[in-house]
């Protein structure tokens, strides 16, 4: 089965308007399988969720973790159980505090690194000098209330210029959830788990096995026979997707020396992409443009 996540949210325990209560009721209300709780350089919230989902039957996990938030950058954090200091963060050796984090056994990524930096909102620019990407788990290529061309499509680049070049980071998205905002016509996080099975663990290995879909309900599914590649989309039922025909899909499927537009009911010899070690499939509607993505499918791995 596949499950959605809304993988970066806030409460009033560090700058958000919901309580831990009221971000579990928003997100039973809207069927999300598992949310991050992702508080400001907090993990304050972490005992109050855990008490609400042990004293209510609900249909609903949460994914444990922190948003480090520095003047250079933001760094998302998933299944971190304690806090790990980070006072005497270098902007110009940022893995340090990456691998700090993992050594946790915990997942760090990158959150918007194309967000509104100077004047508008310090540091939420990713800024710093990282050279060796190794140490980075995620990208998140769409953080859904910021701009689609300035930040988003950007940050897509970025994870797939990483991706093609040899890097294993995964994809995610997240609402950086702060309000009442609706989940309607956004990105969600998808990954494969099992009914009652461990978020953390189901997590933990979607991300660092590149197995996440960032999908605005339908998900692309791609599957390799005799060396030809072929397609199909399963629709999730996301709150607020409108399903079209299944005509008016298009995918694009991006390698490093060339990028290929086809319709949902085409084959690709995998021999199209010569020697290229990695493919990324896009789902879109009508035209391959940025606003009529849907889907970004896990990576094809040669």
């Amino acid at each position: 089965m596949f499950k959605r996540l809304e993988l970066h949210n806030h409460t009033t325990e560090s700058d958000a308007v919901f309580t831990c209560r009221e971000l579990t009721d928003f997100m039973v209300a809207d069927h999300v399988d598992a949310f991050a709780l992702t508080d400001h350089n907090t993990i304050s919230g972490h005992s109050k969720i855990k008490k609400i989902l042990e004293e209510n039957a609900l249909p609903l996990s949460c994914i444990y973790g922190m948003e480090y938030t520095t003047y250079y950058g933001h760094i998302l954090c998933l299944n971190l159980y304690e806090y790990v200091p980070w006072e005497n963060i270098n902007r110009h050796k940022p893995e340090l505090l990456f691998q700090a984090v993992r050594e946790k056994g915990a997942l760090a990524g990158i959150a918007h690194p194309y967000s509104m930096g100077w004047p508008f909102a310090r540091g939420c620019r990713f800024e710093m000098d990282m050279t060796d990407y190794s140490c980075c788990d995620f990208i998140e290529i769409s953080n859904n209330l910021e701009p689609l061309h300035e930040v988003n499509e950007r940050g897509l680049l970025l994870w797939e210029n990483l991706v093609l070049a040899g890097e294993r980071i995964a994809a995610t998205c997240g609402m950086d959830l702060h309000g009442n905002s609706s989940l309607h016509g956004h990105f969600s996080t998808y990954i494969q788990g099992e009914e009652n099975g461990d978020i953390a663990k189901e997590l933990d290995t979607a991300i660092r096995s590149q197995k996440t879909w960032v999908s605005k309900g339908p998900l692309l599914l791609t599957h390799i026979q005799n060396d030809i590649l072929s397609f199909s989309v399963q629709q999730t039922g996301k709150p607020g997707y409108q399903q079209p025909e299944e005509e008016s899909y298009l995918i694009t499927l991006r390698s490093t020396s060339r990028t290929i537009t086809c319709h949902l009911s085409d084959t690709i010899p995998l021999s199209e992409f010569g020697c290229d070690l990695s493919i990324i499939p896009k789902l879109y509607e009508k035209e391959p443009i940025m606003e009529n993505l849907v889907c970004v499918s896990p990576v094809i791995v040669l």
